[in-house]
């Protein structure tokens, strides 16, 4: 059985560094990016099974980065979460519109998030 590839998208080391901590006892294996614009290239060269994205980043925001992702029939059905200090309605609203799978408001459980992450990727 090959492990299954997240990609693990923010502009903060330690959003990263607790995603990392949160997800390392699961075989799975781990890629990172720093803003939308790295996770759509790496998306597309990896084909991650999931992707934990947040909302607002340089370069490229998620929610950019979700539409340009949803745009290559390759990643049209990847699961991606995004996880974002913005829990405004609007805000749900756009990622949702953007494409996204689930909306995850930090800070985040991290119980909730393994549970998000055990059902995308049972088989």
């Amino acid at each position: 059985m090959s492990r299954k590839k997240i990609l693990l998208v923010d502009d903060s080391n330690t959003v990263l560094m607790m995603h990392q901590m949160m997800l390392h006892g699961l075989n799975h294996e781990l890629l990172f990016a720093r803003d939308g614009r790295e996770a759509v290239e790496l998306a597309l060269a990896e084909k991650p099974d999931l992707i934990l994205m947040d909302v607002m980043m340089p370069r490229m925001t998620g929610l950019e980065a979700c539409s340009e992702l949803r745009a290559h029939e390759a990643l049209a059905n990847t699961p991606i979460l995004l996880v974002t200090t913005r829990g405004e309605p609007q805000n749900m609203e756009a990622g949702f519109q953007a494409g996204c799978t689930e909306y995850v408001t930090k800070p985040f459980d991290g119980v909730e998030i393994l549970l998000k992450v055990h059902h995308y990727l049972s088989d």
